[in-house]
């Protein structure tokens, strides 16, 4: 294993035109993406494949799409299994995490991208719709990662990257619950990004801002080109654009704790 300032880094060393660079030797590791089954997670699952990586696909009820996943990323020379799962719950994240494990284990990269809305103005928001999206959104986030270190720390070996959106750096009108469930993923990713980092465990946030998927398409019309055209590049964003985001953070191994916004410019810090 190469070295570097006396360290062990993971991967090997290659030349490449600005010279020897690290690569990351993916052979065999393994990738769980929650909330998989279609749109960004789609997505994700399939930019990640790659012959050799076994790619786990979690869905709660979208059993079709799931399988659809499955034969996307088995195309491009992947294992992949699909695995049911309320992420909600922590009986059952715990038990997706442990099947992942038992199947193939390890778990060296976990995607936490499952997640809801239960849009309305702060005043109509019922505390069901407050709670639901809470649980997927962030409990979801918190109880698969617990889990997945697990395995992670023994390996000494770990990448978490964490779904948030432009709502939680901004906020959005009639998303308070959706703008206080990613803010929270952003905030917690910092802390356990600190808490992991001597494991060589890494925890980083892809914050995307409005991506075509089957929640854009049913926007009403106007304010969708509303929207569109606040956007300095003047077009939503792909599902593979935020998928490329994920898999540069997934193979990196100096960032940690950071927020990677593709939205665009929308938002701009």
């Amino acid at each position: 294993m190469p070295r570097y300032c006396g360290q062990e880094l993971p991967g090997y060393l290659k030349m490449g035109k600005m010279g020897w660079m690290l690569s990351v030797d993916w052979t065999g590791r393994v990738v769980l993406v929650t909330g998989g089954s279609r749109g960004i997670g789609r997505a994700i699952s399939e930019y990640l494949a790659s012959p050799g990586l076994a790619v786990a696909v979690n869905y709660h009820s979208q059993d079709a799409e799931a399988r659809v996943t499955q034969e996307l990323v088995r195309a491009k020379g992947a294992e992949c299994e699909v695995f049911s799962a309320d992420v909600s719950r922590a009986c059952e994240a715990s038990a997706l995490i442990d099947a992942v494990v038992e199947r193939w284990g390890r778990l060296d990269v976990l995607v936490n991208n499952a997640g809801i809305t239960r849009d309305a103005l702060l005043m109509r928001t019922s505390d069901e719709q407050w709670a639901d999206v809470l649980a997927t959104n962030l409990n979801g986030v918190f109880f698969c990662t617990r889990a997945a270190v697990r395995p992670m720390i023994k390996a000494r070996f770990g990448r978490v990257v964490n779904i948030s959106s432009i709502a939680g750096l901004a906020g959005n009108a009639g998303q308070a619950n959706y703008s206080a469930a990613k803010a929270g993923v952003i905030g917690f990713s910092k802390a356990v990004a600190r808490e992991l980092a001597s494991r060589n465990i890494t925890v980083n946030v892809v914050a995307p801002g409005l991506v075509e998927t089957d929640i854009t398409s049913k926007m009403n019309q106007s304010a969708y080109d509303t929207i569109v055209q606040s956007i300095p590049l003047r077009r939503v964003g792909r599902p593979a654009e935020v998928a490329h985001a994920v898999k540069f953070l997934a193979e990196s191994d100096y960032i940690t704790g950071q927020t990677l916004v593709v939205d665009g410019g929308l938002v701009m810090e």
